[in-house]
Order: structure tokens, then sequence, then C-alpha cells
């Protein structure tokens, strides 16, 4: 299975890539690998994570990184609704 991710989610990734860069060299491609990873481990599993939201929204946290992977398992495909920190704004993303 592949992912695809919400417009506003794409931005939000992108944001977070370049806040821990301009934070220190290489640390946004930290946060990127460890993205990767838990996508890899989503895709292959999309239901091994708790459902937050009715019908099938679920939430992955990041290990290094205080974001959540928040996703939504379509028959064909994961759509990454946000990559939401765990601290701040909680739930902005539900109208996604």
């Amino acid at each position: 299975m592949n992912y695809r991710f919400h417009r506003a989610a794409v931005g939000e990734h992108y944001d977070n890539v370049t806040f821990y860069e301009d934070r220190l060299s290489g640390l946004g491609a930290d946060y990127l690998i460890e993205f990767d990873s838990i996508m890899a481990h989503i895709c292959t599993a999309p239901n091994f994570y708790p459902i937050v939201g009715a019908p099938d929204i679920h939430k992955a946290g990041l290990k290094r990184f205080p974001f959540f992977v928040i996703y939504r398992v379509m028959p064909t495909h994961i759509v990454v609704l946000a990559v939401a920190h765990q601290r701040r704004r909680p739930a902005y993303w539900l109208g996604r």
C-alpha cells in the first residue's frame, strides 16, 4: 500500500523539515528518515496503530520528534491527514 498527503498536511510536513533543518544542519534529514520509517510501517500494517476517530482515522507517534501522523485507511491507499504536534492545537485537523 502507498500513501498520499491531504493538501494541508503536505505543508505541515515540509514546514517541519524546514524548521528542524534551520535549527541544526542535518536535523531536517533525520526528521525525514523517521517520518519515512513510520510511513513504511503504516503502509505495511495500517491497522496496527490506534483508531482516534470514525470511521478509520489512526494516530502513530514519531519517536524522536514530537509529532503524530494522523491518517485514514482507504481501500487502495493511506491518506495522511495531518502531521500534528503532540502538544499544540489538539484536534485542529478534524475537518480534514
